[in-house]
C-alpha cells in the first residue's frame, strides 16, 4: 500500500515536471530574453558538439534513437501487467522530461529568432513576377545541367559526396551577413542515417539531430536531392531552425558555389517549388513550362518520380502528416506550403 502511494506521487511529481517545462518553455518563447538565451547556448555548444561527434564515422544520434525507441518500447510492454505499470510510467516520463528539456535548450527556441524575411525589404508577389522567375530557373536548370555526370541511363549521378560536403561548409563562408551573423564551424558532421534504405519509406530526405549537431542524410536518394539536402541541413547546424529559412540559406550556400552539382540541385529545387507555388493558380502554365526543360533534366525528374512511387506507402503518409504537424507547431508553414520560401527568393532576388 505504501509503495503504491510512493508511486503514485512520484508519476504527478514527473507529470507535473512535464506540465511546469512545457509552461516555462512557452512563456520564454514569448520573450526576447528567453530566445537570445537559447541562441547563446547553442553558439557555445556547437563547435564544441560537432567537433566531438564527428569523430565518429557513424550517426551517433541515430544510435541513441535506436537505443531509444528499444528501452520506450520495453516500458510499454513492461505495462501490460498492471502492478508494474505506475513503475514504468514513471521511466517513461523521466525519458520524456530529460530529452523535452535538452531539446527546448539546444533547439526548440531557435524557432522563435526573428525571422529572415525582416531583413529583406517589402515587396508585392505576383503571379507574372513567379512566371518570370521560373523562366530563368529554367534557364537555370537546363545550363546546368550539361555540366554534371549521369550513369548509363542518362540520369544525374553524384560522382563525390565528399567534395560537395566540403563545398557546402566553404559555402557557409560566403553568406552575406545580413542573414547570417552566427560562427561557421568548417567541421564536417554530415552522417549517412543509420536506417538505411527504410529510410526512403519515410519521405524525409535528411534532418538535423540537436543532441548531437550532426547532419542526417538519406544516401539511397537519387542524386538530384543530395547536394540541395546537404546545404539545407548545414544551415541548421549554423542554428537556423526554420525549414524554409534553412532551404533559402542553402539557395545562397548553392548560389556562391563554383560547384555544378550544388548548383544543379538547388536550381532544380527552386524551380520545383516555385512550380508548386502556381500549380493551383496556373496549371497550364506549369504544364507548359515542363516542355522547355532539357532531356536531361526529364529524365533526372522522371528518375525521381518513379523513386518517389516505389516508396509511397502508408508509412510515407504517417511521416509525412506527422512532420507538417510539427511545422505547423513551431511556428512554420506546413510541408505543403512554398510561398515563404518563394517569397525570401523573390525579394532577395528582386
Amino acid at each position: 500500500m505504501v509503495n503504491h502511494r510512493i508511486l503514485k506521487h512520484k508519476t504527478r511529481y514527473w507529470a507535473g515536471i512535464l506540465f511546469a517545462q512545457i509552461l516555462l518553455f512557452y512563456l520564454l518563447s514569448k520573450t526576447n530574453f528567453g530566445v537570445e538565451l537559447a541562441n547563446h547556448i547553442f553558439e557555445i555548444k556547437k563547435n564544441y558538439h560537432q567537433s566531438l561527434f564527428s569523430k565518429f564515422p557513424f550517426s551517433v544520434g541515430d544510435a541513441i534513437y535506436i537505443l531509444l525507441i528499444a528501452y520506450l518500447a520495453f516500458c510499454l510492454f513492461r505495462m501490460i501487467k498492471k502492478d508494474s505499470r505506475k513503475k514504468y510510467l514513471i521511466k517513461i516520463l523521466i525519458i520524456v522530461n530529460i530529452f523535452y528539456f535538452f531539446y527546448q535548450i539546444f533547439w526548440g527556441l531557435l524557432y522563435f529568432q526573428k525571422p529572415l524575411i525582416e531583413k529583406l525589404p517589402s515587396k508585392s508577389i505576383t503571379k507574372e513576377s513567379v512566371k518570370k522567375t521560373v523562366l530563368k530557373y529554367v534557364d537555370e536548370c537546363n545550363n546546368t545541367r550539361k555540366k554534371v555526370a549521369e550513369n548509363k541511363n542518362g540520369v544525374f549521378v553524384l560522382n563525390n559526396i565528399y567534395n560537395t560536403k566540403n563545398e557546402v561548409l566553404d559555402g557557409q563562408k560566403k553568406i552575406p551577413k545580413l542573414f547570417l551573423n552566427k560562427k561557421y564551424t568548417l567541421i564536417d558532421n554530415f552522417k549517412p542515417t543509420l536506417f538505411g534504405k527504410y529510410f526512403n519509406y519515410t519521405g524525409i530526405l535528411g534532418y538535423y539531430n540537436p543532441f548531437t549537431s550532426e547532419a542526417q542524410f538519406n544516401r539511397n536518394l537519387p542524386s538530384t536531392y543530395i547536394p540541395f539536402t546537404l546545404a539545407h541541413e548545414s544551415a541548421h547546424q549554423l542554428g537556423i531552425a526554420r525549414e524554409q529559412e534553412a532551404n533559402f540559406i542553402a539557395y545562397l550556400i548553392c548560389k556562391k558555389s563554383k560547384n555544378p552539382e550544388l548548383q544543379y540541385s538547388a536550381n532544380l529545387y527552386i524551380l520545383k517549388s516555385l512550380l508548386n507555388s502556381l500549380l493551383e493558380k496556373d496549371p497550364e502554365f506549369v504544364r507548359q513550362t515542363k516542355l522547355l526543360l532539357s532531356d536531361g533534366v526529364k529524365r533526372d525528374l522522371e528518375y525521381n518520380k518513379v523513386f518517389y512511387e516505389m516508396h509511397q506507402t502508408w508509412v510515407n503518409n504517417l511521416f509525412y502528416y506527422a512532420n507538417d504537424l510539427f511545422l505547423k507547431s513551431n511556428q512554420q508553414d506546413g510541408s505543403i506550403t512554398y510561398s515563404y520560401f518563394v517569397e525570401l527568393l523573390l525579394r532577395y532576388e528582386n
